[in-house]
């Protein structure tokens, strides 16, 4: 199947622009805002799930290997507190496979607490919640929380404590009673801060704009995210060297170090690991046919 190389308006920004342009809903800066204010993190979690966490950690590396020949993940915010886990996203737009993704991240946390050793019946309740600046569904809600439920009589749970919640930006902010909660998604369209917590996040995006450094990091992705598009071979490269398009990315992966990228970065914007792209870029770049 022939890919669409033709960038969409958002797209034919350049970096910098977008980099002027971004608030809470582009998903580098979510990811800085909530994984450097953690409090701001917690307490976006017990707004939107209504519970109360005593104690969480915020993990300090978000890419899970599933196996030593099998896809890397990265997830945005992964969360860990003694009996739940959670993993948050932030979606622009609709990619037509997030319940595939949203599967696959919850178990990717199980086999990520397994591995340090716990049995079954020890895994605590995972939460992988979706925040979508588009609608993905037809029904009209503004929340969608999922679970397995028995399709014989529709009130048997399963209770694996395994769920998934998607939150629709733009009809939770027009739907949702809770005065606080409907702020913070009026705050995720419009940057208009009218809460204190909306006030807080809103002075973290301007902070992390300021960074220089994630500045850096974030004109570097888009260039090579916007290189790889241009090159036709997105998917690729997003799939790293377990798809057909192998070489294409051994090859990004060697020019990207070459010209000064640091083994971190590349493996961030290609989702490797660090491993696999020290393993690359420890050979010689060669001419690709």
């Amino acid at each position: 199947m022939k890919k669409n190389t033709e960038l969409t308006a958002e797209q034919e920004l350049t970096p910098e622009q977008k980099w002027e342009r971004a608030t809470l809903a582009n998903n580098f800066i979510f990811y800085k805002v909530m994984r450097h204010h953690p409090d701001a993190c917690q307490h976006l979690l017990e707004m939107l799930l209504n519970i109360k966490i005593e104690k969480m950690t915020i993990a300090n590396e978000e890419v899970i290997d599933i196996d030593i020949d099998a896809k890397s993940i990265r997830l945005d915010v992964y969360v860990k507190e003694t009996e739940r886990v959670y993993d948050i996203e932030i979606q622009v737009s609709d990619t037509k496979e997030l319940p595939e993704r949203a599967r696959f991240y919850s178990s990717a946390m199980d086999l990520d607490i397994l591995a340090d050793g716990q049995d079954y019946e020890e895994l605590p309740d995972s939460h992988v919640i979706f925040i979508c600046m588009e609608k993905i569904f037809d029904a009209g809600l503004p929340v969608y929380t999922f679970e397995n439920l028995c399709l014989e009589d529709r009130k048997t749970k399963l209770n694996d404590r395994s769920y998934k919640h998607f939150f629709i930006a733009p009809t939770c902010a027009k739907m949702i009673k809770d005065k606080e909660v409907k702020s913070f998604f009026e705050f995720l369209i419009s940057n208009k801060a009218q809460t204190g917590y909306t006030a807080d996040l809103s002075k973290y995006v301007a902070d992390a704009k300021r960074n220089t450094q994630w500045r850096l990091q974030y004109m570097t992705v888009e260039r090579l995210e916007r290189a790889a598009f241009r090159n036709g071979h997105e998917q690729g490269v997003a799939e790293g060297i377990v798809t057909g398009e192998q070489k294409k990315a051994v090859k990004a992966a060697k020019n990207f170090y070459a010209n000064g990228a640091s083994i971190e970065l590349i493996a961030k914007s290609l989702e490797m690991t660090e491993e696999q792209v020290q393993e690359i870029v420890k050979e010689p770049v060669t001419q690709q046919n």
